[in-house]
């Protein structure tokens, strides 16, 4: 994919992935997903699927944002901020990691009214 189509293909996704005012995000943390997190990461259970995930620390700090529904632009700033990482870098990274996350079916949408 080139770079200018995956920089449109990434504006498309992050769109979606929260409202227009930034602070109902849209994507959850699918049900059937359970997850442990301590100081190296995080263990991730898809109950459904009967498959498990390892995340690294800040994967892990990414799925408690998530869980606690914090919007993407808040993920960037405080992973940047605790790991003293670019927030251009910590964009994408967070991007890539959250398209990650919907390609193993761990995140499902909410409602557009911000309801679970």
């Amino acid at each position: 994919m080139s770079d200018r189509l995956r920089g449109i293909v990434l504006h498309i996704f992050s769109a979606t992935l929260e409202s227009p005012g930034k602070e109902h995000p849209l994507l959850k943390i699918a049900e059937g997903v359970r997850s442990t997190h301590n100081r190296d990461g995080a263990v991730v259970l898809d109950i459904r699927h009967g498959q498990m995930f390892t995340l690294n620390l800040v994967g892990s700090k990414i799925l408690e944002m998530l869980e606690r529904g914090c919007p993407e632009t808040q993920m960037v700033e405080e992973i940047s901020r605790k790991f003293r990482i670019r927030p251009d870098i910590v964009d994408r990274d967070v991007r890539e990691f959250l398209e990650c996350l919907e390609k193993h079916r761990l995140l499902e949408f909410r409602a557009q009214d911000g309801g679970a």
